[in-house]
């Protein structure tokens, strides 16, 4: 499977290449292959991918000095890196060496570089990451019904029969990519877990209530948890807990990294709710948005969640240089005053917060001093040039 649909290329990407070496880590199929060939052209590309150069730059990895030492060009593409962590050092060495030359070291996980004990390194290379579409770079090609069910994974979005490539995309990258690394010692007992886990998306994370449907012990789960994280595919949303008025719960939230993987990995049936795996999807597509907006700001803020010991809870809350933000995501059409009672109890303790309710209602109203957008607005306006879009 590749890393990007051949029609990549037509979706102008919010990625903005640094001017030294970095990191372009991303989950298998947005599109870092496609990316980088688009942003340099004409660097020196080594495609770790391909077996026979794999074999090469493990059994040599000083090789990448001749290599670079022969040619002209200054951008030079690893494609994969972490295939082949050894190769890091002579990467390092050479930038050490002030050679001139501008590294671009994709990957789809960290885990095996940390394993080779080498340390990303030491800072000598930025990280940058590449996140699925937003429906900004989609424009009118953005469709939320359609993203809400398979997700905006560049590789399945733009595919002609999604819910094959979805599918495929589960089987040969979630479960088998595990598999090839190594990473779990009986893929049955993982296999378990990915289906109690997308259980979890959204949700608060109860390490003891998923080990005992999955029938494994806590230590097992924490590290399939470790291993989701790893490879991009998940992510621990911790609670907002500044100036703390109130008492907080403690444990984090769960996402899985685009609503589509979430859809497909979930076990659905005549006794699951489809308006609460819609309302999953929702809150999971808002969630990829805000990483990616945040993400190529260049991180000015951080991601959290809001939840008392009493059950009022705030979906979101973005902390940074950009402001305070709460955003509370609801599937319904229609705002009822409930809607906005968690709302109303956050900015009591934050009154410096812009307050955001997201539905799926046609309209822009405000509510007091509650902005509520349609979902799909606020998504195809969010674009990391400019603040939140909260304005109604």
């Amino acid at each position: 499977m590749s890393d990007g649909p051949d029609r990549d290329d037509l979706v102008k990407r919010f990625f903005t290449a640094p001017d030294e070496s970095f990191f372009l880590f991303g989950p298998r199929g947005t599109g870092k292959t496609l990316l980088a060939q688009q942003l340099f052209p004409g660097a020196q590309f080594i495609d770790l991918l391909r077996p026979e150069e794999l074999r090469r730059f493990s059994a040599h990895p000083e090789m990448l000095e001749e290599l670079t030492a022969g040619t002209g060009h200054r951008d030079v593409v690893i494609d994969e890196v972490q295939r082949c962590p050894a190769i890091l050092d002579v990467v390092h060495a050479l930038i050490e060496q002030r050679s001139g030359f501008r590294f671009v070291l994709t990957g789809s996980s960290a885990r095996k570089i940390r394993r080779a004990d080498v340390d990303l390194l030491a800072g000598r290379a930025l990280k940058r990451t590449l996140h699925p579409f937003m429906a900004a770079e989609l424009a009118d090609r953005f469709d939320l019904d359609r993203a809400l069910r398979f997700g905006l994974v560049p590789l399945v979005a733009q595919a002609d029969n999604p819910g094959e490539v979805i599918s495929t995309y589960v089987d040969l990258y979630v479960h088998e990519e595990v598999k090839a690394e190594g990473l779990v010692r009986r893929l049955e007992d993982f296999s378990r877990f990915l289906e109690v886990i997308a259980l979890s998306q959204a949700c608060m994370l109860n390490i003891s209530n998923i080990a005992r449907e999955c029938e494994v012990g806590r230590r097992a789960v924490e590290n399939y948890i470790s291993i989701l994280e790893d490879l991009l595919l998940a992510v621990r949303l911790p609670v907002f807990s500044r100036r703390a008025a109130r008492g907080l719960v403690a444990h984090p939230k769960l996402f899985l990294f685009d609503c589509g993987v979430f859809r497909a990995l979930r076990p659905a049936g005549p006794l699951d709710s489809e308006a609460e795996i819609a309302g999953a999807a929702l809150e999971g597509l808002v969630f990829q948005h805000l990483r990616a907006w945040n993400a190529y700001r260049g991180e000015p803020n951080r991601l959290y969640f809001w939840r008392t010991r009493s059950g009022s809870e705030v979906d979101f809350v973005v902390y940074g240089k950009d402001g305070l933000f709460a955003i509370e995501v609801k599937s319904g059409q229609v705002i009822h005053n409930q809607d906005l009672r968690s709302l109303r109890a956050f900015r009591k303790d934050y009154p410096e917060a812009s307050a955001i309710l997201l539905y799926r209602g046609p309209h822009r109203r405000r509510i007091a001093d509650i902005a509520c957008i349609p979902c799909q607005d606020f998504l195809r306006t969010l674009v990391p040039s400019e603040n939140l879009p909260v304005s109604t």
